[in-house]
């Protein structure tokens, strides 16, 4: 199976390292294990016999998952590594050669050239920033046929921070079910709402062929577990757990635990995050007003957002010469079939992010 160069992971994995300023991450300042052992809940670790623990995931972590949910069983969660995992496993358990699937961009790589590597047909759809990058209904309905498998997006959305109200969620449920089509939505930043319900719908709860991805990296804060799961209904989860057992034995038990103990006590993470995101929107609303040639719709939601700059240059010469000058690396559209734009993650330390938007702005100006 060939599949292409995964863009944003060999730029991060080259340049990354050499950053003083890096606001390439997605991840809300992670939490450390004396954070986690601060929880009574994991004052027991110490005890924990190092093996394989429950394949599937334990019945601890899955029904702290489950809570995450209106309409989920534990039969309808498997545990996954990441969410990475997670979303690879619907597309091997789901896509066979010459199956139509639309994927709503940017997104992740991983959602349109996965499908590509299995011989899908893969319309993309892109987001325009003129809609305040959420989906147009109109577009959707006129590009889904009834020979459409598959329709894939991000909610919230990275990197551009849109989140798609509930009442457009619905929406584009009922585009989907007309034709029969699965809807993978990866929630992985679910939680993340700046405004009003922090938690947005996620599509499993409210249509039969959706299927939602999850993980601890973003919103609670601890991607160095590399926990995900999926949620959905059972017989697709069946057939993703016979895939599942060709690549994954288990979590690590520990990384099971930790999880475990960040759901049952998210409020306190979710409190703690949320702090830093307001912070971080306030901090790159400052940098926008004294940036003349740097402009974005702010985010609603996520840890990234999408800066549209004015100068003609590619976003892979001005990263790589604003990294040279200065130390600091955003990510350039171009990874993500973005021309003219920068990801930049607002949710990293005040310093990267006030030295970053700085630095970003005199280099442009000069």
């Amino acid at each position: 199976m060939k599949i292409d160069a995964f863009k944003i992971e060999d730029w991060m994995n080259k340049y990354c390292p050499q950053a003083k300023y890096d606001l390439t991450s997605t991840c809300i300042e992670p939490l450390n294990i004396n954070n986690l052992l601060e929880f009574n809940s994991a004052k027991d670790i110490f005890n924990q016999n190092l093996t394989y623990g429950d394949i599937q995931g334990s019945a601890r972590l899955k029904s702290a998952i489950k809570s995450l949910y209106t309409n989920q069983e534990l039969e309808n969660i498997t545990v996954t590594h990441g969410a990475i995992g997670a979303n690879q496993l619907v597309f091997l358990s789901l896509l066979e050669k010459g199956d139509e699937v639309i994927s709503i961009l940017p997104a992740y790589q991983q959602h349109y050239s996965i499908p590509e590597s299995l011989g899908a047909v893969v319309k993309k759809v892109f987001l325009r920033e003129e809609n305040n990058w959420l989906p147009d209904i109109e577009e959707l309905e006129k590009v889904i046929t009834k020979t459409t498998k598959l329709l894939i997006f991000t909610n919230p959305n990275n990197p551009t921070g849109a989140v798609i109200p509930d009442n457009m969620l619905e929406k584009i449920v009922e585009i989907a079910k007309m034709h029969n089509t699965w809807i993978l939505s990866d929630e992985v930043y679910r939680g993340l709402n700046l405004y009003g319900n922090p938690y947005s719908k996620s599509i499993a709860d409210i249509y039969d062929k959706g299927i939602s991805t999850g993980s601890m990296s973003k919103t609670y804060s601890l991607p160095g577990l590399r926990v995900g799961w999926i949620a959905a209904r059972g017989d697709l989860i069946k057939e993703i757990i016979r895939h599942r057992e060709y690549n994954t034995i288990s979590v690590s038990i520990l990384d099971d635990y930790f999880a475990a103990v960040a759901l049952e006590n998210r409020a306190e993470i979710e409190k703690r995050n949320f702090k830093i995101m307001q912070e971080g929107i306030n901090i790159l609303k400052n940098g926008l007003e004294s940036s003349p040639d740097i402009k974005c719709v702010l985010p609603q939601g996520g840890t990234t957002v999408l800066l549209k700059y004015n100068k003609d240059i590619p976003s892979k010469v001005l990263c790589e010469e604003l990294l040279k000058k200065t130390g600091t690396a955003f990510l350039p559209g171009e990874t993500f079939d973005m021309e003219g734009y920068l990801r930049a993650g607002y949710c990293v330390s005040k310093e990267t992010l006030i030295k970053g938007l700085h630095h970003l702005t005199d280099f442009l100006q000069n």
